[in-house]
């Protein structure tokens, strides 16, 4: 196998995301795909199976041999038996907004070497945009620079997160949203984690927390700390799991205000 640069890889990768959202564009204009609930809660549409099928398959072709962790074709248990070189992907983030004809929809790759994300790609094909980003080369939209807000202030912070499915959960997040929106601009919720991280690195939005999945934010997560922004966990990362690949409440901030929402949402939990 050919060794390929941090830039090949990039390009590769922005390639073959570019590739499935044409994928995700022609499937929605045609509207003959079927839904179906996973775990009875997380909505699954044929065309996240055939757009994962399709990255997994290009992946191959390119970097044989190289593990891949899916949201739709890969077990869970890469998070803590991580290969050393692992492609995260989600082939559609918001398959919600997907099915409901909303534009907050993404295809995220992002690649890992030794538990460090070097590579992330998220593309946005009802938006025209495509983020990238590589370790040491800066982050991009549609290959311009992009760097994170000058927001110092609570007061002026506007703050993107997301809900689990599970309804239960969601009731022991009450305390933090109300908390933000009591001291913070106000709140978002885009349904795409994806975008929500990268709208934190080009300076659209100024604070973003959830708990997701490592196929939601890894890629993101790349290209938020390329861009300039503060990247981390509101709790302690388990020994032996690789910080990039700990999907468990995450905070992703413009710089300027990472200590101070870390603070807030910390506080709210008591």
């Amino acid at each position: 196998m050919a060794a390929y640069t941090l830039e090949a890889r990039l390009a590769l990768a922005i390639t073959i995301a570019e590739e499935a959202g044409q994928m995700i564009r022609e499937a929605r204009e045609q509207q003959n795909f079927a839904q179906r609930l996973k775990d009875g809660m997380e909505l699954v549409t044929d065309v996240d199976v055939a757009v994962d099928q399709r990255i997994s398959q290009r992946l191959e072709e390119h970097f044989p041999g190289e593990a891949r962790l899916s949201e739709e074709l890969s077990p869970e248990q890469a998070l803590y038996h991580p290969a050393e070189q692992l492609w995260v992907v989600d082939p559609i983030d918001g398959t919600v907004n997907f099915a409901q004809g909303q534009r907050h929809v993404a295809v995220s790759i992002g690649w890992i070497e030794q538990g460090v994300g070097k590579v992330g790609v998220v593309h946005a094909p009802f938006l025209n945009e495509t983020f990238s980003a590589a370790q040491g080369l800066g982050a991009y939209c549609n290959q311009r620079p992009i760097q994170p807000s000058g927001a110092e202030t609570l007061a002026s912070t506007l703050v993107g997160t997301g809900f689990p499915y599970d309804k239960q959960a969601r009731k022991a997040l009450l305390p933090r949203f109300e908390a933000v929106l009591t001291h913070c601009q106000d709140i978002r919720r885009n349904g795409a984690a994806a975008l929500d991280i990268c709208d934190i690195a080009c300076g659209r939005l100024d604070a973003y927390y959830e708990t997701v999945s490592p196929w939601d934010f890894v890629a993101g997560w790349v290209i938020a700390r390329e861009a300039g922004a503060r990247v981390g966990h509101l709790v302690e990362v388990p020994e032996g799991i690789p910080a990039d690949l700990f999907p468990e409440q995450l905070l992703v901030t413009a710089p300027g205000v990472y200590d101070a929402m870390a603070t807030l949402l910390a506080s709210a939990d008591r």
